[in-house]
């Protein structure tokens, strides 16, 4: 027995089509499918998954010690003069 874990285009007529590896290339073969939507890598997120996120992020303080955050920017950023700005 092997398990194959994939995630599959389906083409225009919707069937997919599953790789099998070479031992299991002749005679018949038992697939059991799970279809979920691969909504976690494709969607983008909602705004209460995005204040989730934020919430958590203060809740752990990652940006307690962030004082001036413009400042902070630059610094993380190193940035540069533009040409034409002072």
């Amino acid at each position: 027995m092997s398990a194959i874990t994939a995630i599959l285009e389906a083409d225009a007529d919707g069937t997919l089509h599953l790789p099998v590896p070479q031992n299991l290339r002749r005679g018949k073969v038992k697939v059991v499918a799970t279809l979920e939507g691969e909504l976690e890598t494709n969607a983008r997120p909602t705004r209460e998954t995005a204040l989730a996120a934020l919430r958590q992020l203060r809740k752990l303080g990652t940006f307690r010690k962030i004082t001036d955050p413009v400042a902070w920017q630059r610094e993380i950023r190193k940035d540069r003069p533009l040409p034409g700005r002072d």
